[in-house]
């Protein structure tokens, strides 16, 4: 008897290649690129932004931005 994909099991879903698309995923990236993409761009003391050094500032935004990207990232997969 052939299974049959259900609400309950979408990691069964017949598909061309056999794994399921989760592009929700890329939301991970983006602390990756604000913490190692982009930190050769942002070493730097000027500007100073509100008396912080602006690299001190960059680096504590992505790390209020990190819990943001990780829950886009499971309100995108426990959609599906």
């Amino acid at each position: 008897m052939p299974r049959v994909a259900s609400d309950d099991h979408p990691e069964e879903a017949p598909s061309g290649s056999g794994r399921r698309r989760r592009p929700q995923l890329l939301w991970l990236v983006v602390p990756y690129v604000l913490y190692l993409g982009a930190l050769p761009l942002v070493n730097r003391v000027q500007p100073v932004v509100l008396g912080l050094p602006f690299l001190f500032v960059w680096l504590l935004g992505a790390t209020l931005l990190t819990p943001v990207a990780v829950w886009l990232t499971w309100r995108g997969d426990h959609r599906r």
